[in-house]
Formats: structure tokens, C-alpha cells, sequence
């Protein structure tokens, strides 16, 4: 006889399920994670630095991993072929994305390659050679900047909401930089062939009014005294927007300014002696020599142009005077088809130097930056004067200028209100001639753009 099962309670059957043995259901095998080699690019191969500047030229870093993110992935220095230059943990990388920015604090001047190498997840590494210069540390070193690409500037005018425009002697190539900034310039133009020539115009004194832009070669012979054609060029380039968005297209041109400076010296005889200065075989940068380096115009006037001449002194002798021939038809100039025409000339007593720049304020308030006619190696005086465009008005000297630090003063962006309390000036050198890295090369021979540079500096200027 047999009997229905009876259905076992819960804790009988908790009781069984304990007793029975485990069912293990083996996992799904892990897949494995499969990272690529990194990648590594910088934005140039070259750099410049200064030791002890604020503020120096950088370098970009763009980085990348198949299968990674880029915040896991980290960039240093790691190695340096002259640590004396700059050590490995003299290179500083921020940033956690994939463009990171490198800086380098210089540790001595000279040259060394820099490996800069990104590590990746799964032990994976890339590098690159960052090719690294180092320059020596100048005075007002927090104050200075440094404008790369080109070593020889030579003018410069405001381009607006931070921005200069600054032209250089050894090309007919305008740059726009950050004026607060160092590094390469934003933007570039070339008028060689909107020109019509075919070497340097050796630029050497601009103006602004309104949105167009007087420049003017030295009109002198170079350095070897050969009458050059293309120096004796005038010219304007009209401006359409302003800071970072500034375009520059080429207005007119002149080339008889020399001439007619010549001929109306002559006519009033021979005073200043510019045909004997600009004679062939005659240097520019002499005592009585014929150089050109500075332009602006009068007080109140947009029509009449003062000339200011590096050379002659007037009289050409130790402590002469330095010379400003009013054009009052410089605006004509360019693009049309009359000659120059002049006012009375005006001497002005720098100190025995002469004019390598000059620039007006909206307020008629003027400064010149006066340097020696012949210091291209920066070993005499230079100094930064106030005047008040006035003929019969003395300058005043604010300051003498730094010569111990390599290139020379060579031009002054803007003028602020001199009137106000710790009112600051912006003024930049000419370093072409400087053996900038103690290689003996000069700086314009330099091979690489971004080791050419020059240097601005910012100086109070009123108590």
C-alpha cells in the first residue's frame, strides 16, 4: 500500500537545498584591453627663452591614445642634452586634455635638445626633440616681453585692444603680435611684390591716423655705402578691424622723398649736407651721414609730417642736434603725384643723440626715443625725451634707457598720458646684431625663426 508524498515545510526544504552540493556556472572569460602606442606632437620643434623672464614663449602639446583616455595619459621632460641650459625638471607641462602647454625656465644660455615624451596606459611611451635656446637674462626682466620670429624691429604702431603691428629692417614683412605676451606673431603680411621690389625697404619710421598707416624706409645707402633703390620707398597700408582681427592691404606708394630732401636742401645750401650723406660709398650711420628712423606728424595736423634723421647732427659734431624736417604734404605723398614740400626745420637738443623714434598722443604730447647715430652694438647712451611738438619748446629727458642688455631701442608703440601718475611706456629693440645664445652668430643669421626675437619692455615713465 502506498502513501502520497507529503510537501516538505520551508526549513525542511532549506534544510535539503543546504544539503545538496554547489552548482558553480563558470564566468565568461575577461577580454583584454588593448591600448595603441601613443602619440606626440608639439606645435614647433624650436623654442626661444630668456633666463629669469616672466612670461616666456611656449609650446603646445597635442597627445592621443587608441583605447585610452587623455587625462591618463601624462608628458614630461626626459632628458636634456645640456643641463646647464635647462634640466629636465626645468620643463614645466600643464593641462590634463590633449593640447597641453609646455613651458621651459631657462637655467643658463646656450642650446640643448629637449626629449619631451608622453606615457601612455600599458607602459606605452612616445617622444619628441624640442630644439631649445636660451638667451641671458636682461634688467625690468618682469616687464619685458619678447616678440618672435624676426630679431630686427624696427617700428611699431597700435593695432588696438592689445595688439602692435611691428615692421623690420631687414624685411618688408609686417608682424602683429599680443604686445602683453611673448611668442610668434598672430599674423603676417608680406608687400615685397605688391611692392614691386625686390630687397629690403629697411623700414624705419611709422605712423598711424585713423585707419591708415604711414611707413617709410631710412632712405639712406646701406651699411656698405651702395645707393639702394628700394630704401627710398614710402608707403601706406589701410586697416580694417582692430586687436587679434587686424588686416593690413597695401594703399600707396612714394619714392622720391629722398630726392626732393636732397634737392631742397641743396636749394637752401647745402645747410644740413644731405647730397654729401647720401652720396655712393658714404655710410648711413655716420656723424654727417643721411638716415632716416623716425616719422610723425605735428601737433593737430594729419597732413604735416615731422622727419626725424638718426643722421646728420646738425651741426655734424660731438653734441650736435638732433634734426626733424617738417613735410607738409606727407599725406599727399603716397600714391599720388606731387612732390614733397617742407616747413622750417626743427633742432632739437637730445643730448648729443639723435631720433630713432618718435610718437604723438591724440593730446599733442610727444615722446622720442634718442639713441647714438652710430650704436648699433648698443654700447653708447640711450634715453627717452618728452616734448610738445613745439619748435621753440626744449625736450625733457625722462629717463635714460638700459645699454648693458643686448639690442637696441629702436621704437616706441604708443604714447600715454603723461599727465597722469605712473603713466607706462612700451619700447622694443632691434637685437639683429646680438650674439643672443654666446654662439657668435648674430641674431638675424639665426637659422630657425623662432630663436630670432626681439624684446619690449615697459617703462613708468611720469612720478
Amino acid at each position: 500500500m502506498s502513501y502520497p508524498r507529503r510537501p516538505l515545510g520551508l526549513a525542511a526544504a532549506l534544510t535539503l537545498a543546504a544539503a545538496l552540493p554547489a552548482v558553480v556556472i563558470p564566468a565568461a572569460p575577461a577580454l583584454a584591453v588593448t591600448y595603441g602606442t601613443p602619440t606626440i606632437a608639439l606645435s614647433a620643434g624650436y623654442l626661444s627663452g630668456a633666463v629669469g623672464a616672466t612670461g616666456d614663449p611656449t609650446v603646445t602639446v597635442t597627445i592621443a591614445q587608441s583605447g585610452a583616455d587623455v587625462s591618463a595619459l601624462t608628458v614630461a621632460a626626459s632628458a636634456s642634452t645640456k643641463t646647464a641650459v635647462a634640466m629636465t625638471t626645468d620643463v614645466t607641462v600643464a593641462g590634463t586634455t590633449g593640447s597641453r602647454v609646455l613651458n621651459v625656465a631657462a637655467r643658463g644660455v646656450g642650446y640643448t635638445d629637449l626629449t619631451i615624451k608622453v606615457t601612455g596606459l600599458g607602459g606605452k611611451t612616445a617622444t619628441k626633440t624640442l630644439h631649445y635656446a636660451a638667451s641671458a637674462a636682461v634688467q625690468h626682466s618682469a616687464d619685458a616681453r619678447y616678440l618672435t620670429g624676426s630679431s630686427d624691429a624696427s617700428a611699431a604702431v597700435d593695432a588696438g585692444n592689445g595688439y602692435i603691428v611691428v615692421a623690420d629692417d631687414e624685411s618688408n614683412v609686417l608682424r602683429l603680435y599680443d604686445r602683453n605676451a611673448s611668442g610668434a606673431p598672430v599674423r603676417t603680411w608680406d608687400f615685397t611684390s605688391a611692392l614691386g621690389v625686390s630687397k629690403e625697404i629697411d623700414i624705419e619710421g611709422a605712423t598711424r591716423v585713423g585707419n591708415t598707416i604711414y611707413w617709410t624706409g631710412s632712405l639712406g645707402n646701406n651699411k656698405d655705402g651702395e645707393i639702394k633703390a628700394d630704401r627710398r620707398t614710402v608707403f601706406t597700408t589701410n586697416v580694417t578691424g582692430s586687436g587679434a582681427t587686424t588686416q593690413l592691404t597695401l594703399g600707396g606708394k612714394y619714392t622720391g622723398l629722398r630726392d626732393d630732401l636732397i634737392n631742397w636742401d641743396k636749394a637752401n645750401g647745402n645747410h644740413y649736407g644731405f647730397a654729401a650723406g647720401a652720396a655712393a660709398g658714404e655710410i648711413p650711420k655716420q656723424i654727417d651721414g643721411f638716415n632716416v628712423e623716425g616719422l610723425e606728424f605735428a601737433p593737430g595736423s594729419t597732413t604735416t609730417a615731422f622727419v626725424g634723421f638718426r643722421a646728420p647732427l646738425t651741426p655734424a659734431v660731438t653734441n650736435g642736434k638732433a634734426l626733424l624736417v617738417p613735410v607738409t604734404n606727407f599725406n599727399q605723398l603716397p600714391g599720388g603725384s606731387v612732390h614733397a614740400t617742407f616747413g622750417t626745420p626743427i633742432e632739437l637738443n637730445l643730448g648729443g643723440l639723435s631720433v630713432r623714434d618718435i610718437r604723438r598722443n591724440a593730446a599733442g604730447q610727444y615722446l622720442i626715443v634718442a639713441g647714438s647715430w652710430a650704436a648699433d652694438d648698443n654700447s653708447d647712451p640711450y634715453a627717452l625725451y618728452r616734448w610738445d611738438g613745439l619748435a621753440g619748446t626744449a625736450p625733457v629727458k625722462l629717463l635714460d634707457l638700459p645699454t648693458t642688455d643686448a639690442g637696441g631701442w629702436e621704437a616706441v608703440v604708443d604714447v600715454p598720458d603723461l599727465t597722469v601718475s605712473g603713466a607706462r611706456v612700451q619700447l622694443i629693440t632691434d637685437d639683429g646684431s646680438a650674439d643672443l645664445y654666446n654662439d657668435g652668430t648674430e641674431a638675424k643669421d639665426l637659422t630657425h625663426p623662432e630663436w630670432k626675437k626681439s624684446r619690449s619692455t615697459w617703462f613708468t615713465v611720469t612720478p
